[in-house]
């Protein structure tokens, strides 16, 4: 019996190494690295470690049906909001703050008021048949540049919103002139890949 025992813990303690916990220590280091209300600095290509932290692919936030209640997670998302409106964005990803997690804020030009919304764990299950060229796409991590990107002009996507919901919905856009929520979600979606924009870029 005792050697069942032994066996058992052993097994949930290599299940638990082998879990990401929900904040590292490294990640909170940097979330409360200020106040709340000061914003990240924002990781550019033109620094070589920042490249680097930029091109990396970012994994899942555990539990995101209770970030509602996870006071560090949501401590992030008010700084990264905060980022996002001092740097006049339309989004911005968590890994551009240097933080790899599959969470990003996007303006909703489709809403009354365009209000910022977080997508946690983010999926995009479908998109349309056809590509199109969306002018001046940019980025706040790509300083000084923009181009004509290829992007799907209608998406559904999933993913949870910062008070733990499940969202399925689909999100359209084709050009700067309207709305392009849609353009938004697939280019902050990338970052998470580790994609950059000018890896979308249209030939001339």
């Amino acid at each position: 019996m005792n050697k069942i025992i032994s066996l058992l813990i052993l097994l949930v303690g290599l299940s638990a190494c082998n879990t990401i916990m929900n904040m590292t220590k490294e990640e909170k280091e940097l979330t409360y690295s200020d106040a709340v209300d000061v914003s990240f600095r924002v990781l550019s290509v033109d620094n070589k470690e920042d490249s680097l932290v930029l091109r990396k692919k970012s994994i899942d936030i555990e539990n995101p049906e209770k970030i509602a209640e996870d006071k560090d997670w949501q401590y992030f998302i008010e700084r990264l909001k905060m980022t996002m409106a001092e740097e006049s964005g339309v989004g911005i990803a968590a890994v551009q703050v240097g933080i790899h997690r599959n969470l990003f804020l996007f303006m909703r030009l489709d809403k009354p008021d365009r209000p910022v919304e977080v997508a946690i764990n983010p999926k995009i299950v479908s998109v349309s048949d056809t590509i199109i060229c969306f002018e001046n796409d940019g980025c706040l991590s790509v300083p000084d540049k923009s181009g004509n990107t290829k992007r799907y002009p209608e998406i559904t996507v999933e993913y949870y919103n910062e008070k733990g919901n499940l969202i399925k919905e689909t999100l359209r856009g084709e050009s700067r002139g309207g709305d392009f929520t849609g353009v938004i979600f697939q280019h902050e979606f990338d970052h998470l890949q580790g994609v950059l924009f000018t890896d979308k870029l249209y030939e001339e």
